[in-house]
């Protein structure tokens, strides 16, 4: 009998209590088994995903134990699955843990609570995601998946059933999805141990990389490549030489080997999405390049201009490089101190001046009847009322500040109507709101009528993402050195946003083949209990005052009370809404 109970108590005290659990994908746990506050909902998940095809269906698990734990996480699945390991970022000021970014690891890959890496004291959980890639070719039915926790000698399971619908999602997205960058620096900053200096082989791979990633996820990429001072990076144009009549491309070399694969498709042909060309593009133009400033307004600037565009516009054709939409874009503010004029946010109407001469010089640059896509782009908000009709056929790409459109409803479709590309932009939201928070702009930008949404930074995680978190408004991609891998790694938020994009490009395609105003009835409806016309806006009293009277303070109180209505997502809100987009609008 004592032989008895001391194997009892000897087993009791080896076989602790462990558990498998599985979450839907905006929920997320803490490295304590706690949902995160932010994501909190009444609704209990059965383990059930529900899912169209050519697409991803994502579930997360989390390993809880109440002692340390060395263990086996696999995988096992009818379709192909990605499998991650979170981390738990440590916030600042506040001390508390988000989990975000995802670490690619192999199914049945050895792993340990606490994690020795994420360095948290007591974890007693950790966090897994996985996406299910569903084929177009996949039979309607219902699949069995499971993950399997394996320590010692005993293993747990966790089941997974996964409903797939006759719905195939829509190779074209219902919005663009851009997230922005600016130049390269940052990349050397990141990615000590994955570029060697001065190899250009190397940075162009990783900046493919970039592109590769947001593609995945349904997303754009953008790079600037010229600072407020009209500076340009030696990888984002070709190389150019003389001056006057004699300025003129030498060499293609390194812009081609950067951009080539990036502009003919080639750079994604590895990818379960197949190969495009990226979509956009940042041209290298600016006040400096390729005509010097110091010309502006003699007969030179205008030779070097459009000498070196007409060259480049030549290349490009030539390379049959006709599917992507070259942007003409000044980014500069004459606060920057480079140039004596906004190109940007624009708030006085003489700048204007300069965006029309330079539309100008691009049409005298590129033949009417040219394949390539020239677009001029300009970013506005304080005066984009009147820019809309002062600059009608000189711009034709609108990036604009999604509250202040706002103002003045009908817009979208007004410059749709004439042919031009609109867009909105604003930030991310932190790690700290809810994970369904993201699905907030896209969905905006649907019910808006925009064709697009910017992130204006997406790839700044700050200087200690990993033990001391900025919030992670400013990227949506954390730099995988750390970890021996030499591209970005996804988080949490990109593939919530992802899923999202696969409704959309659903719910878009109900709506085209039926009642439009009943399919956004519904999808507002079910995301936070209001209609269309919760979504509308008036100008306020600001908006009828002179420009130059505005100022941050006062825009913002001004948005204050229309943008309050977005403050907060329901946890739970897109789960309603994917379970009527996969189910056809029905």
């Amino acid at each position: 009998m004592w032989n008895l109970l001391s194997k009892f108590v000897l087993f009791a005290a080896v076989c602790h209590a462990a558990e498998l659990r599985l979450l839907p994908e905006y929920q997320r746990s803490d490295p304590f088994g706690a949902t995160v506050e932010a994501d909190r909902t009444v609704a209990a998940f059965s383990g059930k995903l529900t899912t169209a095809r050519r697409g991803y269906a994502s579930v997360q698990v989390v390993a809880v134990t109440d002692k340390p734990m060395a263990y086996r996480l696999a995988v096992s699945s009818p379709f192909p699955a990605d499998l991650y390991r979170e981390w738990f970022h440590r916030t600042k000021p506040d001390g508390k843990y988000f989990p975000d970014a995802l670490i690619p690891i192999a199914s049945g890959a050895s792993l340990a609570i606490p994690d020795p890496e994420n360095r948290i004291p007591n974890q007693t959980a950790q966090a897994f995601w996985v996406d299910f890639w569903i084929a177009e070719d996949t039979n309607p039915g219902v699949y069995k998946a499971a993950v399997t926790l394996t320590e010692g000698g005993r293993s747990l399971n966790a089941a997974i059933e996964i409903e797939v619908l006759p719905g195939v999602i829509p190779k074209e997205d219902a919005i663009t999805l851009d997230h922005n960058s600016y130049g390269t620096g940052w990349l050397f900053g990141q990615y000590p141990n994955t570029l060697p200096p001065e190899n250009d082989d190397k940075l162009f791979q990783l900046i493919h990389s970039y592109h590769r990633r947001f593609y995945e996820h349904r997303g754009v990429y953008h790079q600037l490549g010229y600072g407020h001072g009209g500076k340009v990076g030696p990888e984002f144009a070709p190389e150019l030489a003389g001056t006057g009549r004699n300025k003129h491309i030498t060499s293609w070399d390194r812009f081609d080997r950067h951009y080539g694969p990036l502009l003919d498709g080639s750079a994604f042909r590895n990818t379960r999405r197949g190969s495009r060309p990226i979509p956009y593009v940042y041209l290298p133009i600016n006040p400096d390049w390729p005509a010097s400033q110091l010309w502006w307004g003699e007969p030179g600037y205008e030779v070097e201009f459009t000498n070196v565009v007409s060259a480049m516009e030549r290349h490009f054709r030539e390379k049959g490089w006709t599917g992507t939409h070259f942007e003409l874009f000044f980014n500069h503010k004459k606060r920057y101190k480079g140039f004596s004029w906004d190109g940007d946010e624009q708030r006085f109407a003489r700048d204007n001046d300069w965006l029309v001469e330079y539309r100008r010089l691009l049409g005298k640059s590129v033949p009417a009847d040219s394949p390539v896509k020239f677009l001029t782009r300009i970013d506005s908000s304080w005066t984009m009322e009147e820019q809309f009709k002062r600059l009608e056929k000189v711009v034709n790409f609108w990036v604009v500040g999604e509250g202040m459109l706002s103002w003045y409803p009908g817009s979208a479709e007004m410059l749709r109507a004439r042919g031009d590309h609109i867009w909105s932009y604003g930030g991310t939201p932190t790690v700290e709101k809810a994970a369904a928070m993201i699905t907030l702009n896209p969905l905006r930008s649907w019910v808006t009528g925009v064709q697009g949404f910017v992130r204006w930074q997406t790839v700044d995680p700050g200087p200690d993402p990993w033990f001391g978190l900025e919030g992670g408004g400013e990227t949506l991609v954390y730099p995988g050195d750390r970890f021996g891998i030499g591209e970005p790694l996804a988080c949490i938020r990109l593939k919530v946003q992802r899923n999202c994009l696969q409704d959309l490009a659903l719910l878009e395609e109900s709506a085209a083949k039926g009642n439009r105003a009943a399919v956004m009835t519904e999808v507002l409806k079910r995301f936070n209990g209001t209609t269309a016309a919760d979504w509308r806006n008036a100008a306020p009293p600001l908006a009828k005052t002179p420009v130059l009277e505005w100022n941050n303070i006062n825009i913002g109180e001004a948005l204050a009370p229309f943008e309050a209505k977005f403050a907060k997502v329901p946890a739970d809100a897109w789960q309603r809404v994917h379970e009527y987009a996969v189910g056809g609008g029905q």
